[in-house]
């Protein structure tokens, strides 16, 4: 009965907050009108989703999270200082081909967005099966051992939290 009223839980919640944040303030009228739209927009939009992924919010998710926030943190000093220490031209930069196990699209996308707000590197193009990503690395001493890396760290975890 639930899962028939919300298609789409955690969209639900999503819309929700987001509703309540724009209106930026509360009352009753936001909220009712906050739950009717969260509760009316996936059951609308629910036959458009029929593969959509299964996806684990819980400590999986929350780590991965974590991780990418870390790690945005770090780059962003590490490519500081590249920057400020001026040794431009002593830069490694590669193209990495990064063979990809994940199979939906959602988490291929999550996976090169992940890679792409990381400062320093960027994702260019997917493979047409969707079997590896094209990376541009600004500054990597080994390649190999960075696809290891990004492998390791972000897709195997996304693996966990994607289903």
């Amino acid at each position: 009965m639930i899962r028939r009223l919300l298609p789409h839980p955690a969209l639900s919640v999503l819309l929700l907050v987001v509703w309540m944040l724009l209106v930026n303030e509360f009352t009753m009228g936001a909220l009712f009108l906050a739950v009717v739209f969260s509760v009316l927009v996936p059951l609308v939009t629910s036959r458009f989703w029929p593969d959509r992924p299964r996806i684990r919010f819980g400590r999986d998710a929350a780590a991965y999270v974590a991780i990418v926030l870390f790690d945005i943190v770090v780059a962003n000093f590490q490519i500081a200082w590249i920057i400020l220490s001026r040794r431009n031209r002593d830069l490694r930069s590669h193209w990495l081909v990064i063979p990809v196990e994940l199979r939906s699209a959602e988490a291929i996308t999550v996976l090169a967005g992940t890679i792409s707000l990381t400062p320093g590197t960027v994702s260019s193009d997917v493979s047409g099966d969707g079997r590896a990503l094209l990376v541009h690395a600004l500054d990597v001493a080994d390649p190999v051992a960075e696809v290891a890396r990004i492998k390791q760290r972000y897709e195997a975890r996304l693996l966990k939290v994607f289903r």
